[in-house]
């Protein structure tokens, strides 16, 4: 693929190298720690609760009603960033541009994962910068199953290159069929702050002090990787990205992502993408979309409003 390079720059693909020993780096549990911004550590705890049954009332932030922070257990994998290994695949899309954050919609499915594997299967948000010199730094949210934490089970999770491990916040169980509210978003002043819609409230996931600046280049990513040292077909049912939506580099009003947005996905306009039996279909170029087993579209996903802007 055309972005193979620049695409690569995903925390899910960035396997260890240990990926030739047989067993995967055990995770840990440890406690969640607050936050390191300001406004972070004055939200309160997030209670336990159950998964929306409404989308979003606005967009994500410290003074969003209701706001609060991540509170669980979280799942720390110890796997570390190494070279992409030939058995992944993605499908999505770059901004060509650079923007101050990204929320949508992405729905939840069961990959025929196998336990004390390195595989995975995983749908994504990032914000990102190439730094030169061989260095990248990010900050990803999505969900994913893996196949050395917690296997049989899908996970919300983050990413960032300041801690360099997957983070699994298990507080908030997830169920195929499920949809989950994501946004990525920035303060314009270096914090990265990843927000999940949960309770019918914005939840903190995570907020990171980032050397990519206000803004960043922009992703949105269903990735399958097989374990390398072990061949096999992972079966992927469609999953559904929609309501995408991006905040422009001044923090005015977001938009949706669509065509008259520059944005790159390494392939040629009208050309379906494909990689290793997997396939996206664009529904709305570049905001509603499907990716997983090649097989036609699934039911006709609908979007929140038809408005261009929240």
């Amino acid at each position: 693929m055309k972005l193979r390079n620049v695409a690569r720059w995903s925390a899910l693909a960035a396997i260890t190298a240990a990926l030739g020993v047989g067993t995967p780096a055990p995770a840990t549990l440890i406690p969640a720690a607050p936050a390191a911004s300001a406004p972070a550590k004055k939200l309160p705890a997030c209670a336990p609760g159950r998964a929306s049954t409404r989308p979003p009332t606005g967009r994500a932030g410290y003074q969003s009603p209701r706001a609060c922070r991540a509170a669980g257990r979280i799942l720390e994998s110890a796997v570390q960033r190494g070279f992409t290994p030939s058995g992944y695949h993605h499908l999505g899309a770059n901004s060509a541009g650079e923007w101050r954050g990204v929320s949508g919609r992405i729905s939840v499915v069961d990959g025929s994962i196998r336990p004390s594997s390195y595989d995975f299967v995983a749908a994504r948000f990032m914000a990102k910068r190439n730094l030169g010199g061989g260095r990248i730094a990010w900050l990803e949210a999505g969900w994913a199953e893996t196949g050395w934490a917690g296997p049989g089970r899908q996970h919300i999770y983050t990413f960032n290159t300041n801690t360099k491990t997957w983070q699994f916040h298990d507080q908030y169980p997830l169920r195929p069929g499920d949809q989950i509210w994501l946004d990525l978003s920035s303060d314009g002043r270096g914090w990265w702050a990843a927000w999940l819609w949960w309770d019918n409230r914005w939840n903190l996931l995570t907020a990171q002090y980032l050397p990519i600046g206000g803004t960043a280049f922009i992703e949105q990513y269903v990735e399958v990787h097989v374990d390398a040292t072990r061949p096999t077909r992972i079966d992927v049912p469609a999953v559904t990205v929609d309501n995408v939506q991006l905040r422009p580099a001044d923090g005015g009003s977001s938009r949706y992502w669509r065509a008259d947005v520059p944005t790159l996905t390494g392939y040629h306009p009208g050309e379906q993408q494909r990689s290793g039996g997997f396939c996206l279909n664009w529904v709305n170029q570049y905001d509603t979309w499907t990716a997983g087993d090649c097989t036609p579209p699934g039911p006709e996903v609908t979007r929140r409003s038809t408005s261009g802007s929240r």
